[in-house]
């Protein structure tokens, strides 16, 4: 039975939803971040169960910490997760995606055998342009930017950790996350950013000619995947998302529904390393972990769009 577990990037926007999660399942939580991107207020400021640090993945100080709690399953959120601050900067995501999360594994397999290694990772980018769609998880791996690359890897270096020390581990493939707590300010939310803007009645631009395609899925959504990872012996990796792509238009229409937005959107030129279209394929994750969406595109804005006017300034 699961009684601690160790989360990393617990104040970023899937860590804080998975923290408290697992508070209410009375589950005591190591909670990690260095606060580049997550935010303080994300999380419980004093919960009986919770300890929460300021720390980076690359901390030396971070095995004392790990070793001392001996959680029984870690789950890897910690990430760079821009993809465009990753082709400027290619070097610092690498140090964070992949030295980081190679410390936290010679960490981990110092453990006892029984720890679980979740890795949560992107759906959205490693695959790159796929020629069918929707993508299985068997689809070619030809990532875009340096983001998916530095993510991708370390599927690889877990397999390896797996032979060389029997690590545990499952893989999760996610699709564009959006919902409550997500960054409004950052790049990798559109949901968050058109809702903020709409409801600020602020300028902002959609890249592109808005027709491209994301497969969106809520974090509930999401969260739920993550718990039925912890509980199978299933290594993955398994896609989630809706196995349905939206276009930036259609997510733009439907906030612009529920936030009353009147304005036309305003077009600018595509970013680099950005992908035009990719679906992913969730059979694979609907037989082997039991899992499936529970909410659609247009149920998981309007609750977004709610949750942001009632906790957003």
């Amino acid at each position: 039975m699961l009684k601690k577990a160790l989360i990393t990037g617990a104040a970023g926007f899937i860590g804080s939803n998975l923290t408290h999660k697992l508070l209410d399942k009375n589950i005591e939580v190591l909670a990690i971040d260095d606060f580049s991107s997550g935010k303080i207020n994300n999380i419980p400021k004093k919960h009986k169960n919770l300890s929460l640090n300021k720390m980076s993945i690359l901390d030396e100080n971070l095995e004392k910490l790990i070793m001392d709690f001996n959680p029984d399953i870690t789950y890897h959120l910690a990430a760079q997760i821009s993809v465009s601050s990753s082709t400027k900067n290619p070097l610092y995501d690498a140090k964070i995606n992949i030295m980081g999360s190679i410390n936290l594994l010679e960490i981990i397999k110092k453990l006892d055998q029984k720890h679980k290694f979740i890795y949560v990772t992107s759906g959205g980018t490693v695959y790159g342009e796929p020629k069918n769609l929707p993508a299985p998880e068997n689809n070619p791996i030809e990532p875009l930017s340096q983001y998916g690359a530095s993510k991708y890897s370390i599927e690889n270096y877990l397999k390896i950790y797996n032979k060389l020390y029997q690590t545990k581990y499952t893989i999760l493939r996610l699709g564009n996350v959006y919902g409550p707590k997500q960054d409004p300010h950052g790049e990798a939310g559109v949901v968050a950013i058109f809702i903020k803007a709409m409801l600020t009645q602020k300028h902002f631009e959609i890249y592109g000619d808005g027709k491209n395609q994301r497969d969106y899925i809520y974090v509930d959504d999401v969260i739920n995947a993550i718990m039925l990872a912890a509980e199978s012996n299933e290594f993955g990796p398994f896609n989630i998302g809706t196995g349905i792509g939206t276009s930036t238009n259609k997510i733009f229409s439907i906030i612009s529904k529920y936030c009353e937005f009147s304005d036309l959107p305003i077009y600018s030129k595509p970013r680099p390393g950005d992908i035009n279209k990719i679906i992913l394929d969730i059979n694979k994750a609907k037989k082997e972990i039991n899992w499936f969406p529970k909410f659609n595109i247009d149920e998981g804005i309007k609750r977004t769009v709610d949750w942001f006017r009632k906790n957003v300034d």
